[in-house]
């Protein structure tokens, strides 16, 4: 299409003028408009920046909310306020588009740490939010460290859609949060879709390159093995993972993590605890029912949404009478959401432009920008304590002499004569002269001055210090690091994402029916923590080149104090010993498989669910081998000791081992060698520790013998057995408190000391004391003994510190900060 020119004459009439029409060629036209439509789109909406991860329409939010004073100390404002104020000032795209972003910033469900901290109905996995007029919102804590610095001239400021104010160009950051909380969007020709991750994962990588800038994927991946969702769930197979990782782009399937349990006397059930992410209840049960429906699911009786604000999700699906629950899932996960697919594509803008990074990638661009926001915030600092530290030397001239400067002042005419006098005669920068003139006569006692010398002072050694961090980049990547390390100890959660390559949880798979599968038998550790998660990991095959590697430490979460190991093979049946005296026989093959360079037992599944023991109150204390020829030593409460036969199991998915007097039960259990030495200790302090040998080995319905003699009112706490070349590595570690106290409220005191510091004595004998009690305390609450060092949890699974080991035997504990509320041996 083309149009001539034209020229319309003046004399046409009154309301003639002339135009000016030309020629345009429409594809040129449309293709330069498409264009610049196109990079409107990728740049200013859909497409993070690799530096914050945030796209702009949620850096202005954060922004204008951090402006608006909307701080975690302080109260909600309507969603309503908010919206406006962004969109008057910074965001002139519409309403809509804006709280949609805010509410996808405040659902945990969508983002691994939120950003603001909704109050009111913010939606559901399967519902929309509320309007915004019936929400409130304001800057959850993460929030702050990701605006925080910006009055320091940290990041560059640009201005808003109608030039009036001005607006960061992109957030400081304190995290890598494209990493943490992913994203999406659709752009024109191109499109993201990036997962969350853990955040102490993705900082210990974000240091290590810190440390190592030649660092390589593999190494990365030591600290970040993959996704970590907000729902949780299960990643099955991480090749795709290794390859989003490599190049930007990759798939892998997520699996809702699911338990069988007995509904009934007479009636097994599914119940779903953890969906893919992003995928709801109501999605799943609609899904069930077609399937039903459509006879591609059988075996289904109903099912029932039990979820609620106390127990989390919980989705029971009946089983009909005659079916295989491990069949019928394995139905589900084909046919309904409980398998999904994520697929990643890492696309965000690196210097203004549209870039598919890999994981390396990824982090340097962060780690780049988070060192220039460092070294911009140390310059200014140095820039305004020398401007500081400039008008001190000024003031304390100015004191020094203050009768001349006022004799100087007084005969001046006007204020310009006074200042150019006192900048002649004191030899004073105009700005110090200025500075002198508005001072208040208040400012010029004695003690002032000596304020003043001493901010001198201070100024100087804080120049000093900043001016030697500029000078060193090594330093301000150390300070980079330091800084990253605080946001994981203050935000870090354990990672809620089991990670497989074999198939995937299918928890309490029943003793009495293993689900036979088509796996190979390969050798494997089962962990059992003392918070009740089991969980294995494979080992390498025999005559393997490789060596096994273990997390490690200061990389471990909650739930990892490991109360039994047992190396076994996937597909042998081993025990579990609970504390009502019954051996129960399982195997392995269904356990949650841990990578061996990320063993977290928070991702385990709970032991109580796996071998369907319910809400009954029994405990497993211990996992044995059922192949061995090595008897099981047991210690009940009552102070009884017993060694079971091996040659002695019963035929049976489950059997009493022994026979417990009312009101007693297993303490502890251990397998292990005619040498071993047995140790007791009582809740009066008291240990023993004498040698197996002495006690006979006794059939399984045996009651046992004395083990040790108890004082009044006193109660087994702890029992194990310890081999003869382990003693010399061995400490006891126990916890006082008091007996009258409310239990989970007083921390007591801790002690830790050489196992070799305890003499042996006689079987069925008091044993000697191994705490001194302090004023209040009449009660070990929590002992252990076995190879250091001894690791310690509080009652909901999170890492608590112990005193250092080579306290005497008989010693007072160190007085604690937090409860503890097991101990068990570290990982490896």
């Amino acid at each position: 299409m083309s149009r001539s020119d034209n020229t319309v004459s003046a004399n046409a009439g009154p309301a003639a003028s002339t135009e000016r029409i030309e020629d345009v060629d429409v594809s040129t036209e449309m293709q330069g408009s498409f264009l610049e439509y196109a990079y409107s789109v990728i740049y200013s909406r859909a497409l993070p920046d690799a530096r914050d991860g945030l796209k702009p329409v949620q850096r202005r939010i954060l922004y204008q909310m951090s402006e608006m004073g909307l701080r975690p100390d302080r109260g909600h404002v309507k969603s309503a306020r908010v919206v406006g104020e962004v969109m008057g000032k910074l965001h002139p795209h519409g309403d809509t588009a804006i709280y949609d972003a805010m509410v996808r910033m405040a659902q945990a469900f969508t983002l691994r740490v939120p950003l603001i901290d909704g109050h009111g109905n913010f939606g559901s996995l399967d519902d929309g939010p509320a309007a915004p007029r019936y929400t409130e919102a304001r800057l959850a804590a993460p929030a702050l460290a990701m605006t925080e610095h910006l009055d320091e001239d940290v990041v560059d400021f640009v201005p808003n859609y109608d030039n009036q104010l001005t607006q960061p160009d992109v957030l400081p950051a304190a995290y890598p949060n494209l990493l943490v909380n992913g994203a999406s969007g659709i752009a024109v020709g191109m499109a993201t879709n990036m997962a969350p991750h853990n955040l102490v994962e993705v900082i210990g990588a974000a240091r290590h390159l810190l440390a190592h800038p030649r660092a390589t994927l593999d190494e990365l991946m030591e600290f970040v093995p993959g996704p970590d969702l907000p729902t949780g769930g299960t990643i099955v197979g991480l090749a795709g993972i290794k390859d989003a990782y490599l190049t930007g782009r990759g798939s892998f399937k997520t699996r809702a993590k699911v338990s069988i349990e007995a509904i009934t006397a007479r009636k097994a059930g599914l119940v779903v605890s953890e969906l893919p992410y992003l995928v709801g209840p109501e999605r799943v049960i609609e899904k069930i029912k077609d399937g039903v429906n459509s006879k591609k699911l059988s075996g289904i009786s109903d099912v029932t949404d039990l979820t609620d604000r106390t127990k989390g999700l919980r989705l029971v699906i009946g089983i009909k009478t005659g079916f295989s629950p491990e069949a019928v899932l394995e139905q589900l996960y084909r046919v309904t959401p409980l398998e999904d697919s994520f697929n990643i594509n890492a696309v965000a803008l690196v210097n203004g432009g549209p870039q598919t990074l890999g994981l390396v990638e990824l982090l340097q661009v962060y780690v780049n920008h988070r060192v220039e926001v460092v070294t911009r915030r140390t310059a200014y600092r140095l820039a305004r304590r020398l401007e500081r530290l400039h008008l001190v030397d000024g003031l304390l001239i100015a004191i020094l002499d203050i009768d001349e400067v006022i004799q100087v002042i007084r005969a001046s005419d006007d204020t310009e004569q006074a200042r150019t006098r006192l900048i002649d005669v004191f030899d004073l920068s105009q700005l110090q002269a200025e500075y002198i003139l508005e001072l208040r006569l208040r400012r010029l006692t004695r003690f002032s001055r000596i304020e003043l010398e001493t901010e001198r002072d201070q100024l100087l050694a804080e120049i000093k210090e900043l001016e030697a961090l500029l000078a060193s980049k090594q330093a301000i990547r150390t300070l980079v690091s330091d800084e990253l390390a605080a946001i994981s100890d203050r935000f870090g959660t354990p990672r809620r994402t089991l990670l497989t390559e074999a198939r995937p949880s299918i928890a309490g798979a029943s003793a009495r029916k293993t689900a036979v599968l088509e796996v190979t038998d390969s050798p494997t550790r089962v962990y059992l923590s003392t918070t009740g998660r089991i969980a294995r990991v494979d080992l390498p095959q025999p005559g393997d080149d490789q060596t096994e590697r273990i997390m490690p430490a200061h990389r471990r979460s909650k739930h990892d104090a490991v109360l039994s190991a047992l190396d076994t093979s996937s597909r042998t049946e081993i025990g579990a010993v609970t504390n009502r005296g019954r051996l129960i026989r399982f195997s392995p093959v269904d356990l949650p498989v841990l990578p061996p360079t990320s063993i977290q037992l928070a991702a385990g599944v709970r032991v109580r669910d796996y071998l369907s023991l319910g809400s009954t109150g029994e405990l497993v204390r211990a996992l044995v081998a059922l192949d061995s020829d090595r008897a099981i030593a047991l210690g009940t409460r009552q102070g009884i000791v017993k060694r079971v036969t091996p040659n002695d199991w019963a035929n049976k998915p489950d059997f009493e081992i022994i026979a417990l007097k009312a009101g007693d039960e297993v303490v502890g259990a251990v397998q292990g060698a005619e040498d071993d030495e047995l140790v007791f200790v009582a809740s009066d302090a008291q240990l023993l520790r004498f040698p197996a040998s002495t006690v006979r080995p006794q059939g399984r319905t045996a009651g046992g013998m004395a083990g040790i003699k108890l004082g009044q009112d006193a109660r087994v706490v702890f029992f194990t057995s310890l081999a003869a070349d382990a003693a010399e590595d061995a400490v006891v570690a126990t916890i006082a408190s008091g007996s009258q106290t409310l239990p989970g409220t007083d921390p007591g005191s801790a002690k830790v000391s050489a196992f070799t510091e305890f003499p042996a004595k006689g079987r069925a004998t008091g044993g000697v004391r191994s705490h001194r009690f302090l004023k209040g305390e009449d009660v070990l609450g929590v002992a252990w003994v076995g190879a250091a060092p001894a690791r310690a949890l509080g009652v909901e699974g999170t890492a608590r510190t112990l005193p250092d080991t080579g306290a005497r035997r008989d010693a007072s504990g160190t007085m604690l900060d937090a409860v503890v509320g097991s101990i068990g041996s570290g990982i490896g």
